[in-house]
């Protein structure tokens, strides 16, 4: 769903940094790898690429299941920068994560909707996959230290987001507010299926993951009182990501696909490389190891710095707005 968004943000990327130096004082190529392969299959492919020499890092937007095989999979020959959200704790040697954590993402935002909006009882629903399941954990553990109330958790097997048993289960569990740890076609399935059943008027949404193709995908009639936190939206209104936008349409035109946070990831991610690669003076894990701990530049979310292999940076909150998001605060970076 925002496959092509993803591509054509790496290929900004890519102009920009060969309109300088490249990196190292090498033009960057870019060889793209469907991410939405089964696991096994993109790391055979990743694999066989590495084998040939035909790479020197990856880099990318794809779920949980890939990157627990492609980590160790690689073994350290070549650097690996995750730019996806995800439930957080890999220290895999060669893998670094630009990506939100549910600690820098979720925690903050349902504060926030406590506070602002009195929602304390929450119903969780997702994939069951390692993403959903282990940020559930956190939330549920981290439950009475954020004084909310998870009155229902309920998890499907990818693909069926739209399960009639879902609405139901969150219609009875007499919940404020439900928790969605969808991702792509699922989150949209259910989207619909919740405004199907009337529960948009009565029940808030929020989820750590929903962009601007996806709310597209859901329609209208199904995004009303839905909330979103993410390190990045293409309305955010700083200076950094209105350059980033202003950028990407003059390079791909006023109709090129949304921008959202994934692509925007999967640009942080190629420029996580450059910046290692400049303060490290080579390109090899032993390089990047001894440089990524501190770690730190401006993008298009702003800040970004790194403890360890794990970037942190400021997370937004915002509700959708039709098509679109409006953002409504910002936790800076580090808010746990």
């Amino acid at each position: 769903m925002f496959g092509p968004s993803c591509m054509t943000v790496c290929e900004l990327a890519k102009q920009e940094l060969n309109a300088g130096h490249g990196v190292g004082g090498r033009e960057v190529e870019l060889v793209y790898i469907d991410g939405g392969q089964a696991p096994r299959d993109v790391v055979a492919e990743v694999v066989s690429l590495v084998d040939r020499g035909m790479v020197d890092a990856v880099t990318g937007w794809h779920i949980s299941p890939i990157r627990r095989m492609l980590g160790p999979a690689l073994r350290g020959r070549i650097p690996y920068v995750y730019t996806s959200l995800f439930e957080g704790g890999d220290t895999t040697r060669g893998v670094y994560c630009t990506g939100e954590v549910p600690e820098q993402q979720i925690f903050p935002a349902l504060r926030w909707l406590r506070d602002v909006a009195g929602l304390r009882r929450w119903h969780l629903v997702g994939a069951r996959y390692v993403w959903p399941l282990r940020s559930a954990a956190k939330i549920r553990g981290a439950a009475a230290a954020l004084d909310i109330e998870i009155v229902g958790m309920d998890f499907v097997k990818m693909g069926d987001g739209a399960q009639p048993g879902l609405t139901r289960a969150v219609s009875a569990s007499g919940c404020d507010a439900v928790l969605m740890l969808f991702v792509g076609q699922d989150a949209v399935d259910f989207n619909r299926s919740f405004a199907a059943a009337g529960l948009d008027t009565t029940i808030t949404r929020y989820s750590p993951l929903m962009e601007e193709n996806m709310l597209l995908a859901s329609g209208a009639g199904a995004t009303s009182n839905l909330f979103v936190s993410a390190s990045f939206f293409r309305s955010l209104a700083s200076r950094e990501s209105l350059d980033f936008v202003g950028r990407y349409v003059e390079a791909h035109g006023p109709v090129a696909p949304a921008l959202n946070n994934m692509a925007e990831s999967c640009y942080q991610g190629i420029q996580t490389l450059a910046e290692l690669a400049r303060r490290a003076d080579g390109i090899t894990v032993a390089d990047f190891d001894m440089a990524i701990d501190g770690l730190s530049f401006d993008g298009p979310r702003g800040p970004v710095q790194f403890a360890g292999n794990q970037a942190t940076q400021q997370i937004n909150l915002a509700m959708a707005d039709v098509f679109d998001f409006e953002v409504l605060t910002s936790f800076p970076p580090g808010q746990k």
